[in-house]
């Protein structure tokens, strides 16, 4: 008995075996966590302050004076916050994409970045908080609140990918509004937050990472976790519930996953531009729509460009040193031009 094979699309090319796809992509996210290592150990070994190498490795392993302060109490935490909000902003970009169907969609389009800086200018400014550990929670909570009111003003349950975009693009006018308004009245809040919303590795600290940790894991477990019925809801809703997808259920969890990864990221660092929107559009170039493969390759080179953008910032200055949300502003800007020249030329 003959069994006809299912038939593809009209003007579709058959699939490639398994097989034949799989090994490059795994060989490509083995080669991409080689480059994350190198990428981590030039964060620890290169600095504004230059120090031999020999210097770095006792400052690293065996000294306990000025070396292992440089080495250990600056690099080595802002390597591993560098590590940890990279990945974040790159997975929360993914899925941020995938889930309003909008390639342009990053942690801004939501209103995340806006809410969490709202929250900390309202902290500075009226509860007289200066300190960077005041600055996560406030910063973390704001951005939980936002995407809260996004999902509500985007219908919950009836939220479609428009609608979101919408309610964030609305919400985020508003909140930057306020922002500037309180900055231009307060001249010392605006000094304070004048650091914190240009983005920014140089305060990280042991109690950050370990305050911020558990959400940007939890967030990127969840995000991970949601790769096939985001895939199943990218061939329209029609498809993905005939697929079994829970749609109501794939978005009120990704609007979850999204905010944790944005609200932690955002709270330690501030807001970092381009990540979390060109690291995506790159890694679709060469893994196709499949976000089984676009979220494990975001996660891994999301950190080489934000920890890479940091060694660059510490360099071209020195002795003083350029943060990293500026660095990656400048990279991502001709970058993603290209890309989107890329995309454009192709389609003609």
């Amino acid at each position: 008995m003959l069994v006809d094979s299912p038939p593809h699309p009209r003007g579709a090319e058959a699939p490639a075996p398994p097989a034949r796809r799989t090994a490059p992509r795994a060989l490509g996210l083995l080669l991409a966590v080689v480059v994350l290592a190198g990428v981590a150990l030039a964060s620890i070994a290169i600095g504004a302050k230059q120090l031999p190498l020999d210097q770095v490795w006792h400052g690293l392993f065996h000294d306990t004076g000025t070396y292992a302060d440089v080495v250990v109490g600056e690099r080595v935490w802002r390597t591993l916050l560098g590590l940890l909000a990279g990945a974040a902003l790159g997975l929360a970009g993914a899925v941020l994409q995938a889930l309003t169907r909008n390639p342009l969609a990053d942690p801004g389009i939501l209103g995340i970045n806006a809410g969490a800086s709202a929250a900390v200018v309202t902290a500075i400014t009226f509860l007289g908080v200066t300190s960077l550990n005041g600055y996560v929670w406030f910063a973390f909570f704001g951005a939980a609140a936002v995407g809260a009111l996004v999902w509500f003003l985007g219908g919950s349950r009836g939220a479609t990918p428009v609608r979101l975009a919408l309610a964030g693009t609305a919400i985020s006018a508003a909140l930057y509004g306020y922002l500037q308004a309180v900055m231009i009245m307060d001249n010392a809040a605006l000094g304070r937050m004048r650091f914190w919303t240009v983005g920014s590795l140089a305060s990280a600290t042991q109690s950050t990472i370990v305050q911020v940790a558990p959400f940007m894991v939890v967030g990127t477990l969840l995000a991970l976790g949601l790769a096939r019925p985001l895939n199943a809801m990218a061939m329209g809703d029609d498809t993905a519930r005939a697929l079994g997808a829970h749609l109501n259920r794939t978005r009120a969890l990704s609007m979850l996953a999204a905010t944790m990864l944005c609200g932690a990221a955002t709270a330690a660092c501030g807001p970092i531009v381009f990540v979390g929107l060109m690291v995506p559009h790159l890694v679709r170039s060469f893994t196709g729509p499949d976000l089984r493969w676009i979220l494990p390759y975001a996660t891994v080179l999301s950190p080489v460009l934000l920890l890479g953008a940091d060694v660059i910032g510490r360099m071209i200055v020195r002795p003083a040193e350029l943060q990293v949300g500026i660095v990656t502003a400048l990279l991502g800007g001709p970058v993603f031009i290209f890309l989107v020249r890329r995309r454009r030329t192709t389609q003609l």
